[in-house]
């Protein structure tokens, strides 16, 4: 009983987080394909997808389970392992990012203290699977392409990286758990997002210089009567 409570349990906790996780973050995805549908529907004026479920809310699980059960076209030259094995790799390891990004400020799967790094690290390996579908095609075509298009994620985790930095710089850490924490705490926002919004009331009272209570009312409208002196006294005031 005590190596189910010491060493089992704490993998089926983990396990049941994962789950949860990777659901609600797929029905999202789900739905955020729907709304850039209809939204570029709208754009073009017409409906968009609207026939299966209510309002085309089904529509994009009738997608998943149509390239699920549809054939599989493998060209025949290809290297079919490694073919089939490239866009599951990319799609492991996208996945995978999100274990250590944190949904709430007292919530992650794996709270380990470079997960920084292994964000670098997970995106830098999702190259991978692009070079291995290019490679698998076994014509040099796609290889090129795939090539190209692996020197445009490397160029973007480069300036990505130096953004992410910043944010290191301020927090003092590489656990994105406790830069959250921290972040949430020195800017007091209500919503754990540490955001640096006006319309929150905390952040807002948080920082007197935003309520301008050292600064003389002014009348940002004069009167019509009023001179261009006295508009000129007014921008001064301002300044």
């Amino acid at each position: 009983m005590d190596f189910f409570w010491t060493y089992l349990w704490p993998v089926i906790v983990i396990v049941a987080q994962s789950v949860l996780l990777l659901v609600i973050l797929l029905v999202a995805i789900a739905y955020i394909l729907l709304a850039d549908r209809k939204i570029w529907a709208a754009v073009q004026i017409r409906r968009g997808p609207n026939v299966v479920g209510p309002w085309g809310l089904f529509q994009s699980f009738a997608d998943l389970l149509k390239f699920v059960v549809k054939e599989p076209v493998i060209p025949a030259g290809a290297n079919k392992g490694v073919f089939l094995l490239a866009p599951l790799v990319t799609c492991v390891l996208a996945l995978a990012a999100w274990a250590v990004i944190p949904v709430n400020k007292n919530w992650v799967i794996a709270n380990i203290n470079v997960g920084v790094l292994y964000i670098f690290a997970i995106s830098s390996l999702m190259v991978y699977g692009v070079i291995m579908a290019g490679w698998a095609s076994n014509s040099k075509y796609p290889f090129l392409a795939a090539l190209r298009s692996a020197a445009q994620m490397v160029s973007y985790e480069v300036s990505i990286g130096f953004v992410i930095i910043t944010v290191l710089l301020c927090a003092g850490s590489l656990n994105l758990l406790l830069s959250l924490r921290r972040r949430t705490e020195s800017t007091g926002c209500s919503a754990g997002t540490g955001c640096r919004c006006f319309r929150c009331s905390s952040c807002f009272s948080s920082r007197p210089w935003l309520r301008r209570t050292d600064r003389p009312s002014i009348s940002w409208r004069p009167n019509r009567n009023s001179s261009l002196a006295s508009w000129s006294n007014t921008v001064r005031r301002l300044i």
